[in-house]
């Protein structure tokens, strides 16, 4: 007895995380896992279209919990700091360098302010200038900085206001920018902490289906109204070079703001009443108007209503003029798209969506230039006979890829590609474009040709390359092809394809990416423009590789295996492992077993990644493959559990029988969906040792107008919203799940909620459960503080109930023997 008593005192020194109290401050990681986090991040980079001027954009990795403690409005689905007035989550630069492709170091960007805090880049027409903002503790400031001499300056004090995004135009003179400015009449907000209400919140049903997603950060009231009013309004103001400005025009609810092609007309669009406690701001009613440069109005090109009820499923969209942009090869034509099936995927049509360009002075219907057979995606643009248009299909995963002349909508467009975009072995890869005179992104054409950057996915692994096709009969030729077996190169982008100059990234597992100019035409010209170094080294000596192994059914899986330095892989001792995974629904088997692992990726430990604990003595299996497939008539869902249990079976097998692992110490994790996967996966098996869920919905019927891909809603099929709940399956729950997230998750779906009740019942219930709540955090944890919390919390509970897993099982069997 004495024995088992002096055990338990020893195991209570060695597992803080079980005896600790509730009331915690914040922890940080041992040592094998904190010189992986506190690193600095090598930059950003943004490069012009002629490929001759690189710019580096430095930030730090995480924000400190007393940014995100600022004040934050939540509204619309927006968040709003309303002292400064711009995303209260905006990510952050603090350094700007700039570097010509020849030189051989980066020149330091002169006068920029202290205690930087930079966002909203925007290069100017002719791509010698940049605009950006600049957040003090007070407001945003517009600042422009010169690439040719590298100089930086302030052209306004902080009165922009960037709440609602597209924040700043150039005008075509490349002298002036059009900027949304805060407004002079605007009110005080309502502080709706205090203030007395003046009624209550009604909202009514008309008898009209709107099975809208559980859309978070929604206006509750009419206070909430009344400041998101305030805080959307803006004045648009031409700002000069110089410094000087000119009201451009009154006060509105502006969001998106475009200018023609050619400098001539500017597209506005701006927010209407009523506004909606259902829907975020993007589905208020909203007009669209056309304008000279000078401010004059052309005419209206769109009045939206309220989208509140669109019909059900993925496919659905609203009727009348939707996506509304420039034709990039013609000076100033406006294109929209209608759908031809009242935007409700259960009519059956012919053609769902239709293409429309619309001339100056933009009035009437224009011309129809396209039918699409789905729904419209997208159009490159090419020229007067030739351009690139999409459509998809959510529910049978295909796309098509037409060739069609926008001069004559009576010839029959060519379908190129009709595929499954999930099936990624058949990508042919995505169109090169170039730059015309107006500055836009067009198709670059060789005569009737055109030319493909793919990324090379393959069975025998990733090869990029390079094909040339010809548009007329859809022939390809092939150009280039990566042959790196020991890195991995990544086709950025054509700086200029007649040439054969790619720009290109290379990595490999410990060789951090860095860019070259490649000339494909002579595979040997590699020239290297940047040399960031890698910051992670105690990783490079840990191995790394795509291992692949069948699922019980004999699909194909695979997943990302690391095993600790120094792993003797001819004598393997069992470790502890952890999976780390995500499910993926497919409607075919073929794409889901399809491997888009590589081996050579840079071994990059972000917030949410296991890979740390390969310095803790653990092998992982990160990325590994969870499908879900229903193929025909049947759903994924329809056997989402049966497949899960098979996945993670069949996962942990695979490293069995190589003899690195003690099956009985794996824990599984992930984040999100790959959270209520863990959940589900801990209810319906005996698998894992212990499980950690960060940011889950554990409750389907929560959600009852459809989750991640089951776009059914609860009342058409509650057999499949029960069965998938780990909530209704608590009682059956046996193996320690740790639930971390934060408490201000805005994704749709994974309120806080779910984890707070989902571990009441697990403790109701008696399971071994531990949930930890983060301040301020939302559905991503972006603070240093609670990043190392999260690690440290993860830390202990895999210490305890995976590599310890039998200590701690002793003390349970002593403090049972005790009572």
């Amino acid at each position: 007895m004495r024995k088992i008593i002096l055990s338990i005192f020893s195991l209570m020194l060695s597992f803080p995380a079980l005896f600790a109290q509730e009331d915690l401050t914040y922890q940080k990681p041992p040592s094998e896992i904190l010189e992986l986090v506190d690193v600095p991040l090598a930059p950003s980079t943004i490069l012009d279209s002629d490929g001759e001027m690189m710019v580096f954009l430095y930030r730090d990795q995480y924000k400190s919990i007393a940014e995100l403690s600022e004040e934050e409005l939540r509204l619309g689905g927006l968040r709003i700091n309303p002292v400064t007035n711009i995303s209260s989550r905006a990510r952050y630069y603090n350094n700007l360098e700039v570097k010509p492709i020849d030189a051989e170091t980066p020149t330091q960007v002169k006068g920029l302010p202290e205690n930087a805090r930079l966002a909203n880049f925007s290069w100017s027409p002719d791509e010698t200038k940049i605009a950006f903002t600049h957040t003090t503790n007070k407001g945003v400031e517009l600042w422009v900085m010169d690439l040719e001499n590298a100089q930086a300056k302030k052209l306004t004090e902080a009165n922009l206001n960037a709440n609602m995004r597209d924040v700043i135009n150039w005008f075509k003179d490349n002298s002036s920018v059009l900027v949304k400015m805060l407004p002079e009449d605007r009110k005080d907000l309502i502080n709706t902490e205090t203030a007395i209400p003046t009624g209550p919140t009604v909202s009514v049903s008309d008898g009209k289906e709107a099975q809208n997603r559980t859309y978070q950060d929604l206006l509750k009231n009419p206070n909430d109204e009344y400041n998101f009013e305030q805080l959307a309004r803006s004045e648009l103001v031409k700002v000069n070079l110089d410094g000087t400005s000119q009201k451009w025009m009154d006060a509105k609810m502006y969001s998106n703001v475009s200018f023609s092609p050619n400098g001539e007309y500017v597209m506005v669009n701006h927010i209407k009443k009523p506004f909606s406690y259902l829907v975020p701001y993007y589905r208020f009613p909203s007009e669209t108007n056309i304008y000279s440069a000078n401010g004059e109005m052309v005419n209206q090109v769109n009045d939206e209503p309220l989208l509140e009820d669109l019909p059900k499923g993925f496919m659905s969209t609203q009727t009348g003029r939707r996506n509304l942009q420039w034709r990039s090869d013609k000076p100033s034509t406006l294109v929209y798209v209608k759908a031809l099936d009242e935007g409700d995927p259960e009519i059956e049509v012919d053609f769902r969506d239709e293409v429309f360009v619309l001339e100056a002075p933009f009035s009437g219907e224009g011309n129809a230039i396209l039918k699409t057979k789905d729904r419209f995606s997208g159009i490159t643009w090419g020229n007067d006979e030739i351009a690139i248009a999409n459509d998809y299909w959510w529910n049978t995963r295909n796309t098509r890829t037409y060739v069609f002349n926008p001069s004559d909508a009576s010839e029959e467009p060519e379908v190129i590609f009709d595929r499954n975009y999930q099936d990624r072995y058949s990508d042919p890869g995505s169109f090169v474009t170039t730059k015309n005179d107006f500055g836009q992104s067009i198709l670059k054409l060789d005569d009737e040709d055109a030319f493909l950057l793919g990324a090379g996915y393959s069975e025998e692994g990733q090869f990029p390359f390079v094909d040339k096709i010809d548009l007329e009969d859809g022939e390809t030729e092939r150009l280039y092809q990566s042959e790196y077996n020991d890195k991995k190169e990544t086709l950025v982008e054509a700086l200029d394809i007649e040439d054969g100059e790619i720009l290109v990234r290379i990595e490999s597992a410990t060789e951090y990416p860095n860019y070259y100019i490649r000339d494909i035409d002579d595979k040997e010209d590699l020239t290297q423009i940047t040399s960031f170094e890698n910051p992670f080294k105690s990783l490079e000596n840990v191995s790394k590789e795509v291992i692949t192994y069948e699922r019980e059914d004999g699909l194909e899986l695979n997943g990302t295996l690391y095993l600790p330095a120094g792993f003797d892989k001819e004598n393997p001792e069992e470790h502890p492992m952890i999976v780390w995974a995500y499910p993926r629904e497919y409607k075919d088997k073929n794409s889901a077993s399809q491997n888009t692992s590589n081996a050579n990726d840079f071994t990059y430990p972000y917030y949410g990644s296991p890979i740390y604990w390969v310095n803790r003595g653990y092998v992982v299996l990160d990325d590994a493959s969870f499908p879900i497939i229903g193929e025909g008539e049947e759903e994924p869902n329809d056997s989402f559990r049966k497949q899960l249990v098979a996945n993670g079976k069949a996962a942990i097998d695979a490293v069995a029988e190589m003899g690195y692992i003690d099956r009985d110490r794996v824990a599984v994790g992930g984040h999100s969906y790959g959270a209520f996967m863990t959940a589900n996966l801990l209810s319906h098996s005996n698998l894992f040792a212990a499980g950690i869920a960060r940011s889950g919905a554990y409750n389907r019927t929560l959600t009852p107008f459809g989750f991640q891909s089951e776009e059914r809603s609860y009342w058409e099929a509650p057999e499949v919203y029960y069965n998938m709940s780990p909530f209704m399956h608590v009682d059956k729950m046996k193996t320690p799940l740790l639930l971390i997230h934060g408490e201000a998750d805005n994704n749709s779906g994974t309120y806080p909620m779910q984890s707070e009740r989902y571990f009441n019942a697990l403790k109701g219930l008696g399971a071994t459960a531990r949930l930890v709540m983060l301040p301020k955090e939302s559905h991503g944890y972006s603070a240093k503080e609670s990043v190392l919390h999260v690690l440290w919390e993860q830390d202990q509970w895999l210490e305890q109930y995976v590599k310890n897993k039998e200590e701690a099982g002793n003390i349970e069997t002593s403090e049972e023997m005790k009572d």
